[in-house]
């Protein structure tokens, strides 16, 4: 099969495509074909050695996929040959077999195609950890997402408006910004042409969003986090900026408000119960219509390197998937 590698830290086109061995599953474990691979912005991260977790070198990148299982490991129940499924990997993903243990795979759904089951797993799951579980958003409330058309942002947006609360997006364009709207955000903020905390103000009658969703970091994350309301939770997702921000402490002091870590891939494997029960409910949400996933683009196993460029630039709508 033919499989990204990843050889060396640094540079994105550094990465090359190899032929390795067909995989073979240990106890609990199944191999998938896979048909389809969600990009995301960890991936960049881990390429460039410079996210939280370091895989062992060589590997191969990528870490959410939908495809059909190709072989079942010793004890594996509940799966069959052939079978349609989604699956989430720390690495081997960007390739045309993955392996995972059968509590990281799911059914997929009647219906749904493969691109949208790639495109769910972590940008989903990511931004309901962040908005339920971390931020606990509740109906009526306001929420902030910063970097609001990117993956987790879109998620981000339709799962505020799934919990009935007002969502505020914000990004770097007005095209980006046609985007949010069309996935149901209610105030949209161009913090490249307007002043951010102004535009807060306006649009709260200067209260302030409860819930801060950031996956961005860099220079909005503490005009954004001077604007927060009494006892609001700003989300730290993540830092598509490049650049890691260091707020005051006593701008947390001063509003009651909270800075809370999301973390998704360590929840998944700390609580994966709870994982599944989220990922059950947005699997409802999607069949009511509340959920639809946005994939802007597709490439060839052989273009993976040119969709992480693109992520890096942040020229990425929503999420894009690596077709083998």
């Amino acid at each position: 099969m033919k499989a990204v590698r990843c050889k060396d830290w640094g540079p994105i086109d550094s990465l090359l495509i190899e032929d390795l061995p067909d995989l073979v599953p240990a106890a609990g474990e199944v191999v998938v074909d896979v048909k389809a691979a969600g990009v995301n912005f960890p991936d960049v991260l881990t390429v460039q050695g410079k996210y939280q977790v370091r895989p062992e070198l060589p590997f191969t990148p990528g870490n959410e996929f939908a495809g059909t299982v190709r072989a079942l490991g010793e004890g594996v129940t509940g799966f069959t040959v052939g079978q349609q499924v989604i699956g989430f990997t720390r690495t081997g993903a960007f390739a045309e077999q993955a392996i995972a243990p059968v509590a990281a795979l799911m059914p997929m759904p009647p219906g749904m195609n493969f691109d949208t089951a790639a495109a769910i797993t972590l940008t989903y799951g990511t931004s309901h950890h962040a908005v339920v579980d971390r931020g606990a958003l509740q109906a009526g409330e306001t929420m902030l997402v910063l970097g609001a058309a990117g993956g987790v942002g879109l998620a981000a947006i339709e799962i505020g408006k799934a919990l009935g609360a007002r969502v505020i997006a914000a990004a770097s364009s007005d095209d980006k910004l046609a985007i949010c709207r069309a996935h149901g955000a209610d105030v949209l903020i161009n913090y490249e042409t307007e002043d951010l905390r102004e535009a807060l103000k306006a649009a709260t009658g200067g209260r302030g969003p409860d819930v801060i969703y950031d996956p961005v970091g860099g220079k909005y994350s503490e005009p954004a986090m001077r604007s927060i309301a009494w006892r609001g939770r700003h989300l730290v997702v993540g830092f598509a900026a490049g650049e890691i921000p260091k707020l005051p402490w006593n701008l947390m002091l001063l509003k009651g408000a909270s800075v809370v870590g999301v973390f998704w891939g360590d929840f998944v494997r700390r609580e994966p119960k709870a994982n599944l029960a989220a990922m059950q409910q947005m699997l409802g949400w999607m069949a009511e219509g509340k959920l639809k996933p946005l994939v802007s683009a597709r490439y060839a196993l052989g273009e993976t390197a040119r969709a992480l460029n693109d992520m890096a630039a942040r020229k990425v709508t929503g999420k894009v998937v690596i077709v083998p």
